[in-house]
């Protein structure tokens, strides 16, 4: 069964800790889409979460009910985002694309970011260009994934 439709190239995804609400990352719609989870796992109660000036792709949830997002681009970054759209810290990366993030290590306070060249063809055929950068943050992940 389907149990949203209409998501503008969805990407990242997070379930917060109680498992009552999905929220996931549309890409081209420049936005975190939230929705609420039944115990029976159907979907309720579509809203945005937060619009955003750069295209999101994955995420991950913190312990203040912040999004990391990853922002690819070129150069890319990381942005952490309340529920609204308020820029809560960025990490611009210097010649990369953001793709990919999730707070781990101990007490999960380690931004684990996943970055790659990806706007030029050249750059990428048939070569390892990503990378997994880390960096320690204040508040520790919580959610899933």
């Amino acid at each position: 069964s389907v149990g949203a439709g209409d998501l503008m190239f969805p990407n990242g995804t997070v379930i917060t800790p109680d498992g009552g609400t999905l929220i996931v990352a549309e890409t081209r719609g420049r936005r975190l889409t939230a929705f609420d989870v039944a115990s029976d796992g159907s979907l309720s109660n579509r809203r945005v979460w937060a619009e955003l000036d750069v295209p999101p792709d994955g995420i991950c949830l913190d312990a203040e009910n912040c999004i990391w997002v990853a922002a690819p681009g070129s150069p890319g970054a990381f942005v952490r985002v309340a529920e609204g759209g308020e820029v809560q810290d960025r990490v611009d990366l210097e010649d990369r694309g953001g793709f990919a993030c999730m707070l781990g290590g101990p007490e999960r306070r380690t931004l684990f970011m996943l970055e790659a060249f990806a706007a030029n063809p050249e750059r990428i055929q048939g070569r390892g260009n990503g990378q997994i950068r880390m960096v320690e943050v204040q508040v520790p992940g919580v959610g899933w994934p």
